[in-house]
């Protein structure tokens, strides 16, 4: 699929409704937006749901993202929380509209250990020349809190 700067998360989400539903599904969604995004791939992170304005993206400790802690690194927890808002406000921009994060900061609540499930929403509607702050709340698998992701998106009309 050719990219299409006009309408990039509308483009991501027809994805993620074609292979959601089959067996693998979420699988091959990763591998694809890996490609589109190739540092996004090498995280590891396994979209849950996307619908407009929403993502839930989950993360699986594992050796490349440990730090000396034995818990997940800091950065990774940044990551796994910049993706949950880029997928949530990128599916919610209409065509012609394209966003980037300008800012993006981390608070951090206890070591984060096993799955990390990274849940944002936002709502719309977005226009052009606006920034737009999202968060991201990351919690582990017993629902306990272990950052907080928030991120200002610049929004702009795509060319």
């Amino acid at each position: 699929m050719p990219p299409d700067p006009a309408a990039p998360g509308a483009r991501v989400l027809s994805l993620w409704r074609r292979l959601a539903p089959l067996p693998g599904g979420a699988f091959l969604f990763a591998r694809a937006l890996g490609r589109m995004v190739p540092y996004t791939g090498a995280l590891g992170a396994r979209v849950r749901r996307l619908e407009p304005g929403h993502a839930c993206v989950t993360l699986a400790e594992r050796r490349g993202v440990r730090n000396h802690l034995r818990s997940i690194h800091a950065v990774a927890l940044a990551n796994l929380g910049e993706l949950a808002t880029g997928l949530a406000v990128l599916t919610a921009l209409p065509v012609g509209v394209r966003g980037i994060v300008t800012e993006l900061c981390t608070t951090y609540h206890a070591k984060a250990r096993g799955t990390i499930r990274a849940e944002c929403r936002a709502p719309g509607p977005f226009r052009p020349d606006t920034a737009v702050e999202v968060t991201a709340e990351l919690t582990d698998g017993d629902g306990v809190p272990v950052a907080t992701v928030r991120a200002q998106w610049t929004l702009g009309e795509a060319s």
